[in-house]
């Protein structure tokens, strides 16, 4: 899965070359409205990943919504245990299609290391 998405960031579809080849728009239909890729394409901007972050630790039912904030520490800031962390940290790898490596799970103890493990590391397909 790995080796197919290594690639599929890599290819590239000429969209210029239909209307080169004489089609014209109305002969394209929808494919007149495909838009380049880019190898970023997958990766999304900080700010929906501050968002995203955000409405994961909000929904935890241990959370007071209105104390989340994109600088708040899970323990010192919220009142969660260790196992309420882990379980934020499960949550954000679900949300966003992540594996998270343990050693690396260990350390997210805050919205800011969330927001900057996730964006540091696009989605999977």
């Amino acid at each position: 899965m790995a080796l197919r998405t290594a690639i599929l960031r890599h290819l590239r579809v000429p969209v210029q070359s239909l209307t080169a080849t004489g089609f014209n728009q109305s002969q394209i239909g929808f494919l007149g409205s495909i838009r380049s890729l880019s190898s970023h394409d997958d990766h999304l901007s900080k700010e929906a990943v501050v968002d995203r972050v955000l409405d994961v630790v909000k929904s935890f039912p241990k959370v007071d919504p209105a104390k989340v904030t994109p600088d708040v520490h899970f323990q010192k800031d919220l009142g969660l245990d260790s196992l309420d962390t882990v379980e934020i940290v499960m949550a954000i790898e679900e949300e966003f299609k992540l594996e998270i490596p343990d050693k690396e799970a260990d350390k997210i103890d805050s919205c800011p290391l969330a927001i900057e493990y996730v964006y540091n590391h696009p989605m999977s397909s």
